[in-house]
């Protein structure tokens, strides 16, 4: 069993930066695959980032290649995501998940958060 507590949101102009965390719960969040998702108003839950069980690979979304980087830290049960060059677009409510498979299919991850809001004004 897993529990994720995602923190970090906010509200942050076109342009600007975000580091959202995602801290797990549990002893064995080292043998999870970790995944972002977002979810805009209106729109179905979208795939963002994949990170493996070591950090050894890592699986973007083409809308934020080149912007977001996601990391983890096995010691503190934490995964990251650095959001830079951030796009109205991007606003969204985040979900940090842990599943046994590095995929970017949301039914492949059986752990997930509750959430955090971003909002990138224009």
């Amino acid at each position: 069993q897993v529990q994720l507590v995602e923190s970090g949101g906010g509200l942050v102009q076109a342009g600007g930066s975000l580091r959202l965390s995602c801290a797990a719960s549990g002893r064995t969040f080292s043998s999870y695959a970790m995944g972002w998702f977002r979810q805009a108003p209106g729109k179905e839950r979208e795939f963002v980032v994949a990170i493996n069980w070591s950090g050894g690979s890592r699986l973007y979304a083409d809308s934020v290649k080149g912007r977001f980087t996601i990391s983890r830290d096995n010691g503190k049960n934490t995964v990251y995501l650095q959001m830079n060059s951030l796009k109205p677009e991007d606003t969204a409510v985040y979900y940090c998940a842990a599943g046994w498979a590095y995929s970017s299919k949301s039914a492949d991850y059986g752990y997930w958060g509750q959430g955090t809001q971003v909002t990138v004004s224009s």
